[in-house]
């Protein structure tokens, strides 16, 4: 195949594969800012915290909402700095305070940020964007953009966002244990119940069989 031939090939090829990429470029998403953390497994902390906080059910909404996603490593550098583990985390009482100061309402697509944009959280807070180098969130870069959903979009940070209305309080662990594992602890004595009772009423049965 000469010069030119290989060239003709190429134009023609394109051509043919330009209406595959302009679809996969234009594609409507499918999940919704929820779904979008739940197909992730890098978020299963932060969706453990939604689901804790009871804002599943928000966030699956009409919106539309901007939410900056927290990663899982971003979750284990707030666990260590504030020396707790992630379920005294979602244990906070005021865990629903940091996780709406990741959301914003409204669309915001990273070509609406200015540098030094200020935008008011669902939390009430303001977030303040940096975009003289890297981009920042507030002390958390924002490392992936345009995650596009049903009702909203989100972008992924690599820190978790502490709002100033939050405090780290002590909690109980052994009344969370309680209340976790409550139902499953009278499962087996449930079982054995019904079992016995299964055997009482089979002998009494064949007793007046007999």
């Amino acid at each position: 195949m000469n010069k030119i031939s290989k060239i003709a090939f190429s134009l023609v090829t394109l051509l043919l594969l330009s209406p595959i990429f302009a679809a996969t470029a234009n594609a409507e998403p499918t999940e919704d800012v929820v779904g979008i953390a739940l197909s992730n497994p890098d978020f299963s902390i932060l969706v453990s915290a939604l689901q804790k906080a009871e804002l599943v059910d928000t966030l699956k909404g009409d919106g539309p909402f901007t939410v900056f996603a927290p990663t899982n490593a971003a979750f284990e550098k707030l666990l260590m700095e504030l020396d707790i583990t992630a379920d005294e985390l979602l244990a906070q009482p005021d865990l629903a305070k940091v996780l709406t100061y990741h959301v914003v309402s409204g669309k915001v697509l990273a070509a609406d940020l200015t540098d030094g944009m200020k935008a008011p959280t669902v939390n009430g807070e303001e977030l303040m964007f940096d975009l003289s180098g890297d981009p920042m969130v507030n002390k958390s870069m924002i490392t992936s953009t345009d995650i596009e959903a049903t009702n909203g979009v989100v972008h992924v940070i690599d820190t978790v966002l502490v709002p100033s209305n939050f405090a780290l309080q002590e909690v109980d662990m052994e009344e969370e244990t309680v209340a976790k594992t409550g139902l499953e602890s009278t499962t087996p004595l449930l079982v054995a119940m019904l079992v016995t009772a299964g055997a009482i009423f089979f002998m009494v049965f064949k007793k007046k069989q007999a």
